[in-house]
């Protein structure tokens, strides 16, 4: 259908751009040498730039980096023009939205809800399973009555009107292919650094477009979508979650940086072994982003198209990942 090209066939041209399909090299920001930045903020996609900006002002008015994570991919849900994020996003293929989320602090502490509906914000109910709850993961059913039990407003479940016309053109054929292209790239991952040390991560989803109704990707599960550490760096993921799961991508990201590779390194080990793990690359797509305890930052996509913000000491820009496969 027009508007849903596929993510092979497009890759999304950076708004400032000094070398096409390398991470890092503009304004400076140079995830390939020993270059460090503290504070610092990163993020998937292009939704990231305004979030990235959010999260930025918040650090700069004195809150934390939990704050900061929180508050900027709060941004995107709330985005009406989003199709992969919050409540306006594209729903599963019985035309109902459901949400993933999770956050994580450098210390460890971290908290996820997944399945979730009617909430407008399911990264602030994840933060709150974290802080005010024995438990990391919630879903469903319990989701929504924690959340109700916690003050947030439920929304209703009516589809956004662009969202609804894509859904009504899909169930004309309703076939049921997900795939992962320039308008379903299905997540906000974003993780920051401030000037402390101190490491913080939140990645956020409505999944898959007209993905099977229950279906969870990466973004909830500690380890595949999101991983902090701030002992040694972070990393969060996004594309086809499936494949980012069989190898526990943000985890795998962090345990190489801890090996002594760098962000760059940990995340083009990553993508190699998922392409060695997955059945099928055809339609896939997949990002990943890592920074690490000293500021240092990388990215790596499977195929060309993924880019990511970047923001340092009020500097900002949208960065093309150098990738894998050498074809759109």
């Amino acid at each position: 259908m027009s508007g849903r090209r596929m993510f092979l066939k497009k890759s999304l041209i950076s708004t400032v751009m000094l070398m096409p399909g390398k991470a890092g090299n503009l304004f400076s920001f140079d995830s390939n040498e020993k270059k460090r930045y503290k504070p610092l903020i990163l993020s998937t996609w292009r939704h990231g730039r305004p979030a990235n900006d959010k999260a930025w002002e918040i650090l700069h008015k004195n809150g934390s980096i939990l704050d900061a994570v929180e508050g900027g991919v709060r941004v995107t849900e709330a985005d009406p023009n989003s199709l992969s994020v919050g409540l306006n996003g594209l729903p599963d293929r019985d035309g109902i939205v459901t949400l993933d989320a999770s956050i994580m602090k450098g210390d460890g502490s971290c908290g996820a809800v997944a399945y979730l509906r009617r909430i407008k914000h399911p990264i602030s109910l994840a933060r709150k399973i974290m802080e005010e709850t024995p438990h990391i993961l919630l879903s469903g059913e319990g989701a929504l009555q924690y959340a109700i039990k916690q003050g947030f407003t439920i929304e209703d479940e009516t589809l956004s009107p662009r969202a609804k016309k894509l859904y009504d053109e899909w169930v004309q054929k309703s076939r049921y292919q997900p795939q992962i292209n320039a308008e379903n790239h299905d997540t906000i991952g974003m993780i920051g650094l401030d000037s402390n040390g101190q490491m913080a991560g939140a990645c956020t989803t409505s999944g898959i477009a007209f993905k099977m109704h229950g279906r969870v990707g990466d973004s909830p599960i500690i380890g595949a979508g999101l991983y902090v550490d701030e002992n040694v760096g972070a990393a969060t993921a996004t594309g086809l979650g499936e494949s980012i799961l069989r190898v526990c991508g943000s985890f795998l990201i962090v345990e190489l940086m801890r090996q002594g590779r760098t962000p760059q390194e940990a995340c083009e080990e990553a993508i190699r072994r998922l392409a060695a793990k997955s059945k099928s690359l055809e339609n896939t797509q997949v990002g990943f982003l890592a920074l690490n305890k000293e500021g240092q930052f990388g990215a790596f996509s499977l195929r060309p198209g993924f880019n990511y913000a970047i923001n340092h000491q009020g500097r900002n820009a949208l960065v093309d990942a150098d990738h894998f496969f050498k074809f759109k």
